[in-house]
């Protein structure tokens, strides 16, 4: 699965999602784009987007993506350190289009 990671999503968990391929907004040149834009481009690139963005299906109609979303709500690497294996469960979970946020 080709995996993108938004700003704030901290980058240390690449790691722990092998042997997915994991990329960066920025490493594709996409740090400055609004959400928007953003899930415009990753859409067909790639198959999840994990985010740290609440607000994301509040201000986006997500509906008819293809594109699945996975919301960690916290940057904090040493809290999502302590959720590892929920993560990478909703990780190997998700489907197509999927929106979820991770609650712990």
């Amino acid at each position: 699965m080709k995996i993108l990671f938004d700003q704030g999503t901290p980058a240390p968990l690449r790691r722990k999602l092998a042997p997915h391929t994991v990329a960066t907004a920025y490493e594709m040149g996409w740090s400055d784009l609004k959400n928007g834009d953003l899930l415009r481009e990753a859409e067909g690139v790639f198959d999840l987007l994990i985010t740290t963005d609440q607000n994301l299906s509040y201000q986006q109609n997500l509906k008819g993506r293809r594109l699945a979303i996975l919301v960690l709500l916290t940057t904090s690497w040493p809290k999502i350190q302590q959720h590892i294996p929920e993560v990478v469960s909703a990780v190997a979970a998700v489907e197509p289009g999927d929106y979820r946020e991770l609650e712990w």
